[in-house]
Formats: C-alpha cells, sequence, structure tokens
C-alpha cells in the first residue's frame, strides 16, 4: 500500500509532513519546524513516529527536532555532508543511498542550490517527492549558498522524475510565485488557471502544497528556462537554459 501523508502547517508559512506506511505502521516526519502540530496530528492519528528525515539545516525546518524527540524518540536520519551543523544525526546519508518507511524504500537527491547538501527525498512507489526549499509550488528556494547553475542543475533532477509525482514542498509560497511566475510566462494558459485556482484558495484559507509534478512542469518558470516562449519573454531566444535560469531568479529576488 502506498504511504498516507499528511502535511501539516507548522510556524507562519511552513509545512511538515508526516509519512505513514499502513503495512507496518512506521512512520516518518520529514522537518520539524516546529513540534506542537506534528504531535497533535501523530495524537489524532494514533501513529508511532519511527523515523526522522531532515533536508537541511536552516532553523525553520529543524527548529522543534528537540521537543518532537522529547515526546516521540526516533531515529534522526539527514545528510552526512551537512552533519556539522545539523543536530545530531543516527544515520548520515548521501546521494543516491536509500531510506526507508516501513516497507517503502526512497532514494535521496542532493539538491544543493538554496543550501549547500540539501537533501531530497523520493518515494517512487508512492509518487511521493519532499523536495523542502528546492523546488517549490510554482517556485524554487533563493539561493543563499550554492551558485545558479548548480541549482538549475538540481531542479532538472527533479523534472526528470515521472509527471504523477506529487511535490511536497516546505512553504506557502504559491500566491506570491504565481504573481511573479505571470511576469514570465503571461501567455500560458495553463498557468493562468492555475493562478485563478490559487487565487481562490488561499481565499478560501486552503493549501496549495503538494502539487504535481506535471503541472510543475506546465507552469513554474524555475523548471521552463529551456521553453521558447519563456526565453522570447525574456529577450534571451536561444541562450543557455541555466543562464535563463539564472535571470529568472535574480529577477524574483528584485521581484
Amino acid at each position: 500500500m502506498p504511504l498516507e501523508i499528511r502535511t501539516i502547517p507548522c510556524l507562519s508559512d511552513n509545512y511538515a509532513y508526516l509519512a505513514h506506511d499502513p503495512d507496518t505502521g512506521a512512520t516518518a516526519a520529514i522537518d520539524i519546524p516546529e513540534a506542537g502540530p506534528i504531535i497533535a496530528v501523530l495524537a489524532e492519528t494514533g501513529w508511532t513516529l519511527s523515523d526522522i528525515l531532515i533536508t537541511h539545516h536552516h532553523y525553520d525546518h529543524v527548529d522543534g527536532l528537540a521537543a518532537l524527540l522529547a515526546a516521540h524518540p526516533a531515529r534522526v536520519i539527514g545528510s552526512a555532508a551537512d552533519a556539522h551543523r545539523l543536530p545530531a544525526l543516527d544515520v548520515e546519508v548521501n546521494e543516491g543511498d536509500t531510506v526507508r518507511i516501513g516497507n517503502e524504500i526512497g532514494t535521496v537527491i542532493d539538491v544543493s542550490g538554496h543550501t549547500i547538501n540539501h537533501i531530497a527525498f523520493y518515494f517512487p512507489d508512492s509518487a511521493a517527492l519532499f523536495t523542502a526549499d528546492s523546488l517549490m509550488a510554482l517556485g524554487c528556494g533563493r539561493v543563499f549558498e550554492g551558485t545558479m547553475p548548480q541549482m538549475h542543475a538540481s531542479l532538472q533532477k527533479l523534472a526528470a522524475l515521472p509527471g504523477d509525482t506529487v511535490v511536497y514542498s516546505g512553504h506557502e509560497y504559491t500566491a506570491a510565485n504565481a504573481k511573479f511566475a505571470l511576469t514570465i510566462d503571461p501567455d500560458n494558459l495553463a498557468l493562468i488557471s492555475r493562478v485563478r485556482d490559487v487565487t481562490e484558495k488561499r481565499a478560501n484559507g486552503i493549501a496549495t502544497v503538494p502539487s504535481l509534478l506535471s503541472e510543475e512542469l506546465a507552469t513554474n518558470p524555475f523548471l521552463r528556462a529551456n521553453d521558447p516562449a519563456v526565453q522570447s519573454q525574456m529577450g534571451m531566444t536561444g541562450a543557455n537554459a541555466a543562464d535563463v535560469f539564472t535571470e529568472i531568479r535574480t529577477r524574483k529576488d528584485n521581484f
């Protein structure tokens, strides 16, 4: 059976996730912005926490870890290369390594760019991809530590996954991302339709995360740097996709 996944709003605009394997009872939390909302969902569902998967070191993804472990001891998994600035890890992983949630096997993907050694977790049998601050709904994370070409390459890894993959990202930034996306790809009918949907959902307090990868490929400008329409709109027809991505990300930073 596929993983049962709960999306948990945290802080002002973060998301954490619980992924539960119904066959074994194993349950993993992915990122811990704060403990309280996660503990509440564990109590509501009766799930027993077995693992905690950490994507990167930023405080709004790890700040609740100590409190969660105090209430629900679990195995903590994170990047080996980033272990020096993560909370204490029980298991250190690198790109290509596997992780388990019960019977579900996931793969670790290095998505450096937002931070160096940021990782994502992909569970193909459940078509679930936990991206945190790399690929986001209609956007991507700011490039704080890596380079623009590095971030572009990381996103291309994710873009190559099956279109039915569900993208569980780390923040509710979609409305702001949508406004920017229209400045890059204004004639994209799929984007225009999605922006209407996002606007309606946010007006009614409905989450816009997770999203489908196929939808991101059709509407997210950060995945469309090689699209002729995007390149034409930006005056960069025929340019290298990494250079177009860099210009898109730079414009977003100044938007």
